[in-house]
């Protein structure tokens, strides 16, 4: 019996990295709304520093924000060179 297929090992509930990290998503995004522009900028400023200390190839980071009722809504999708990187910043934003 191979190791390599998920197929082949249900009873000891292996499974092949690559059937979770196939590197088709490695991109993450972030929503919130801040009382004012400065502070979602401060949060854009950490979180990019975040996603630099995962980067092995420069991450696109591309922030958008709206004024909505309450606020500032920043919207920001931090899109990595593979999917392992965008779940490393993911669980380091927990």
């Amino acid at each position: 019996m191979s190791k390599n297929s998920a197929d082949e090992t249900p009873v000891c509930c292996c499974i092949d990295v690559g059937t979770i990290m196939d590197n088709t998503d490695c991109t993450a995004s972030y929503s919130r709304v801040f009382s004012n522009r400065a502070d979602a900028e401060a949060t854009l400023d950490a979180l990019s520093a975040k996603a630099r200390e995962v980067e092995s190839e420069p991450c696109q980071i591309t922030p958008r924000f709206s004024e909505v009722d309450g606020g500032v809504q920043m919207d920001i999708d931090f899109v990595f060179a593979c999917q392992a990187e965008t779940m490393i910043f993911q669980l380091g934003l927990r």
